[in-house]
């Protein structure tokens, strides 16, 4: 059996979503800010989207009414050439936030009348091809003077004159850098709301985690109250809101088993006291009792040798509270290898063979099978379980050990007594370290109380249990159950 220990105890990793530390505020406040940024800006984007279609759309129509407009006025207007005039020439140019320019030509593409200046930036050639036919489909397109200006552009036929005998070109042009004065404006304000709106969605998230998170740390304060002297108090959950009461159940549980341990602890000391208390007093009424006068060589030689015997005592007392402790370590590994436990058996059997025969108890093994862990600590819980047996079986009774597999491949070891049994009100506490069911016999033949702690100990390191049956007056049965081993020898 080896160990392994760290000089720092070993501390659980937090949650994936705090492994960097810091504030819980700070961070939740950066990510309702992020989301309600993400919120603006696609609430913001849609706006202006919205926004750049709609005047898109608008201006499409204009062309498209403005090309009616100049048909309605050749159709009805041909013997009126100053309405006609006024339409496009002046009218046109006249307004300074939304340009459109006009142009009339004949059949043969010269130009009869035209917006004032157009022929210098829209030239003729640069418009669409008007439709098959003079009533065609507008087709508006898009155009980009040298200068940089944008500007939709559309073309169509118009019948002129009573009869409609004659026919005219019109194109229709509108700049759209109105259009683009407007979406400025409109990002410009869309700037401003989204920072505004950060700013606020800021000052809501502190406030609001800070409120949340107020719980929390009433929880907090509650559980620094709890102290050693107070280990029996414990959180009420339904006090708590939903998403604390799982915490709460916890932490009651943390306490449960804190309690537990410094129950066992207090235990511990005071057995342990007093299993080292008759030794002890043992050692120094002897050494007291040979320094009264002088002795002999032979009183002195008897002296020492009961003194070895305590040494000896405390020797295995030690040695079993160490064993126990490495048990206790969860970070301890096993050496396994795979053995016949029978073999085993038939070992502690023998060693005993005398004592059994001094006692007159029958000890008899029985069954085969192979496991796969550290055959001396095997060893060793088989030698204390008969131990045990033979201490606590009459003359004429018998102790049966017996070995089997299971069909689930685990290993079962049982050690059966006819001896005087165990009460009921002592079988759950049998496996405690120092506990003694019957503590009316003569200290130094019951023992120190370690023999089934270090049983229990052992079958914990194989990942296995120990369990004990018992009738008073009829015998006890303690079963050790190993795992089934899987491959490499791992239980």
């Amino acid at each position: 059996m080896s160990s392994t220990t760290n000089e720092d105890s070993p501390r659980l990793p937090p949650p994936r979503f705090l492994r960097s530390p810091g504030s819980i505020t700070g961070r939740l406040t950066l990510l309702y800010i992020g989301s309600t940024a993400a919120l603006l800006l696609l609430a913001a984007a849609f706006l202006y989207w919205g926004l750049s279609v709609s005047l898109a759309r608008q201006d499409h129509a204009l062309v498209s009414g403005k090309l009616q407009v100049l048909r309605l006025l050749l159709r009805e207007h041909q013997d009126k050439p100053d309405a006609l005039a006024s339409e496009i020439e002046h009218e046109a140019s006249a307004n300074a936030v939304l340009r459109y320019y006009l142009r009339v030509l004949d059949e043969q593409g010269r130009v009869r009348i035209e917006t004032s200046g157009m022929s210098s930036f829209l030239p003729a050639l640069v418009f669409p091809e008007p439709g098959a036919a003079w009533n065609g489909a507008p087709r508006v397109t898009a155009w980009t003077s040298p200068s940089g200006r944008h500007y939709l552009l559309l073309s169509g036929f118009a019948a002129t004159g009573p009869t409609a005998a004659e026919h005219r070109i019109l194109q229709v042009a509108i700049d759209v850098a109105h259009n683009e004065i407007i979406l400025a404006d409109y990002r410009w304000k869309l700037l401003v709301a989204l920072i505004i709106g950060l700013l606020l969605a800021a000052t809501a998230g502190v406030l609001v985690t800070r409120t949340g998170l107020r719980p929390i740390a009433s929880l907090a304060r509650a559980t620094h109250s709890i102290t050693v002297s107070r280990l029996g108090e414990r959180l009420e959950p339904a006090d708590w809101s939903v998403e604390l009461r799982d915490y709460a159940a916890a932490f009651n549980g943390m306490l449960d088993r804190l309690q537990d341990s410094f129950r066992r602890l207090e235990t511990f000391s005071s057995d342990l006291a007093h299993a080292l208390r008759n030794p002890i007093n043992n050692l120094r009424g002897e050494a007291e009792v040979a320094l009264t006068r002088v002795r002999t060589p032979e009183e002195y030689r008897l002296t020492l040798s009961s003194a070895l015997e305590e040494f000896q005592r405390l020797s295995r007392l030690i040695e079993g509270l160490l064993f126990i402790a490495r048990t206790d370590n969860p970070q301890t590994t096993l050496e396994r290898v795979a053995f016949e436990v029978r073999r085993e058996m038939d070992a502690v059997r023998d060693f005993y063979e005398a004592l059994a025969g001094e006692h007159r108890v029958l000890v008899t093994c029985q069954g085969e099978a192979w496991l796969t862990g550290n055959p001396m600590l095997v060893r060793r819980a088989i030698s204390n379980l008969l131990a045990n047996a033979l201490k606590h079986t009459p003359a004429g009774g018998a102790v049966t050990m017996t070995v089997g597999a299971r069909p689930d491949a685990s290993v079962e070891i049982c050690v059966r007594d006819t001896g005087r049994g165990v009460t009921a009100e002592h079988l759950p506490h049998v496996f405690e370290r120092f506990y003694q069911a019957d503590r009316s016999q003569d200290s130094a033949a019951q023992g120190a109380g370690l023999g089934l702690a270090i049983v229990q100990g052992i079958m914990r390191l194989h990942g296995g249990t120990a369990s004990i049956a018992s009738t008073p007056g009829q015998g006890t049965s303690v079963t050790l159950l190993f795992p089934p081993t899987g491959p490499g020898g791992q239980s």
